[in-house]
């Protein structure tokens, strides 16, 4: 489950970049959101945060669950801003897409 966490707040925290227009400028050239789009990324961003807490809380209960989405919070933070931003801003949409797929194939074979 800690893995799908990761994914989720990986995709989480690229949605809430996505919401913001130098990082629409970044990903998509002159073509930026409209207001309502990036309206939008916000939600999703802040809705997949919300259900990283839940998966780490239900996992490891009250005591350590918000430790470790703190944890998964930095690993993907730190993944995006010091990896990918500044190398590959390209692969971080379909990343964002794939990834929180492949955390739950791999939660759904673990269990």
């Amino acid at each position: 489950m800690m893995l799908l966490a990761i994914t989720l707040t990986f995709s989480a925290f690229t949605a809430l970049s996505l919401a913001m227009d130098k990082h629409q400028l970044e990903l998509h050239g002159k073509a930026g959101a409209s207001a309502a789009r990036m309206r939008v990324w916000r939600w999703v961003g802040w809705a997949l945060l919300t259900v990283a807490f839940a998966l780490c809380v239900l996992d490891h209960g009250w005591a350590i669950g918000p430790v470790l989405w703190l944890g998964a919070m930095t690993i993907s933070g730190v993944l995006i801003a010091f990896g990918l931003y500044p190398y590959r801003p390209r692969w971080i949409a379909p990343l964002a897409w794939a990834l929180p797929v492949v955390g739950l194939a791999v939660a759904l074979v673990a269990r």
